[in-house]
C-alpha cells in the first residue's frame, strides 16, 4: 500500500517504468514546463491567468540502426511543447482533463510516439498543486489518430521558397528585402545557389555532387553573415521548428538531397531546379527567384524578381 500511494504521486517517468509492458520502449519527458494561461470552470478563474504545470513522458518506439546523432529520427521534445502550446491557444478551456486528454492525443500523432503520460497542475488554486494526471495508447483514440492526422497536415505552414542570386546576396538592398520577406505572411526559406569561386573538380560524378551540396551550404553561412535574422538550416525538424517560430531559414541541402528516398533528378549545380524541388517538398506557397531566370517547370506557383525591384 505504502508503495502504491508513493507512486501515485510519482513523476510520471516512474510511472511508466513501473507499468511497462514486455515491449521495451524508450521514454522522453519534459518536466516541470511552466505557463500562464487563463483556465478554469469557476467565475474567479475567469478574465485572469495562472500558473499551469506539465510534467509529461512519451514512450516511443526504440530506433533500430545507429541514430547517427540525427535530430530528424527522434521523437524531438519541441513536438510535446507545441502540442501544449497548440492546445492551450486552441480555446479557452475549463477542465485540465480535456487539457490534458487533447495534448496527449496530439503527442500520439508522432508515429514514434506509442503512449503518454501526461500530468497538468494548478500551482495558483491553493497552498499546493492540484490536478490530473492521465495515460493514454494510441489504441484510446482509434481511427480518429487518423482522422486528426489529416488535419495537422492542412495545418502544416507553406513556407515561401526565395532563391537569392550571388548578385542579390551582395546588394545593398538585402536587408530591405529581408524585411518585406520578413513582414509578408507566409514563412520564409532562402536559398543560395554555388559561389563565384572555383569549387573543387572530382573524377567521380557523387563525389562531385557533395562537393557541390557543401559549397551552396557554405555560400548559405555567407548569406547567414550578412544578416543575423538568418539561421542556417539542415533538417526538417529544425525547418518546421523555424517556421511554426517565424524564423528566417537559409536552406544547407546536403541532408535532406542525401537522405531523401525520391531524391531531385537534378544535379546540385543547377542550383534553381534544385531550389524548385524543395519548394515542392516543402510544399511552399511561392517560389521566387530574385535574380537568374526561373525553372521553366517547377511544382509550385513561381515568380521571378529583378534586383532592386520590390517583392510585393
Amino acid at each position: 500500500m505504502v508503495s502504491d500511494i508513493r507512486l501515485a504521486f510519482a513523476h510520471p517517468s516512474e510511472r511508466a517504468i513501473a507499468t511497462a509492458d514486455d515491449v521495451p520502449r524508450d521514454r522522453i519527458s519534459v518536466r516541470d514546463h511552466i505557463v500562464e494561461v487563463e483556465i478554469g470552470a469557476f467565475q474567479a478563474e475567469r478574465g485572469t491567468t495562472q500558473r499551469v504545470r506539465f510534467n509529461v513522458v512519451v514512450e516511443v518506439q526504440p530506433l533500430t540502426g545507429p541514430i547517427d546523432d540525427d535530430v530528424d529520427r527522434i521523437l524531438s521534445y519541441d513536438r510535446v511543447t507545441e502540442a501544449i502550446a497548440h492546445e492551450l491557444g486552441a480555446e479557452r478551456l475549463n477542465l485540465l482533463e480535456t487539457l490534458a486528454e487533447r495534448v496527449a492525443e496530439r503527442i500520439l500523432l508522432a508515429p514514434q510516439a506509442m503512449r503518454a503520460f501526461v500530468r497538468i497542475e494548478k500551482l495558483d488554486r491553493g497552498p499546493g498543486a492540484l490536478g490530473v494526471e492521465i495515460v493514454r495508447t494510441r489504441r484510446d483514440f482509434g481511427q480518429k489518430l487518423n482522422e486528426m492526422a489529416e488535419e495537422v497536415a492542412q495545418e502544416r505552414p507553406h513556407p515561401r521558397v526565395v532563391y537569392l542570386s550571388n548578385a542579390a546576396m551582395a546588394a545593398a538592398d538585402l536587408s530591405t528585402r529581408i524585411d518585406e520577406l520578413a513582414n509578408a505572411k507566409a514563412p520564409v526559406i532562402l536559398c543560395v545557389g554555388l559561389p563565384n569561386d572555383v569549387a573543387p573538380r572530382a573524377d567521380h560524378p557523387m563525389a562531385q555532387r557533395r562537393i557541390d551540396l557543401l559549397a551552396i551550404e557554405q555560400n548559405g553561412w555567407r548569406l547567414a553573415a550578412r544578416d543575423p535574422r538568418c539561421k542556417v538550416v539542415a533538417t526538417r525538424t529544425e525547418l518546421d521548428w523555424a517556421m511554426k517560430n517565424s524564423q528566417i531559414c537559409v536552406w544547407a541541402p546536403s541532408k535532406i538531397v542525401l537522405d531523401a528516398t525520391e531524391g531531385p533528378d537534378v544535379q546540385p549545380h543547377d542550383t534553381v531546379a534544385l531550389t524548385a524541388w524543395f519548394a515542392g517538398q516543402m510544399d511552399a506557397c511561392e517560389l521566387v527567384v530574385i535574380g537568374e531566370t526561373s525553372p521553366e517547370d517547377a511544382p509550385v506557383p513561381q515568380r521571378a524578381a529583378e534586383l532592386g525591384t520590390p517583392l510585393f
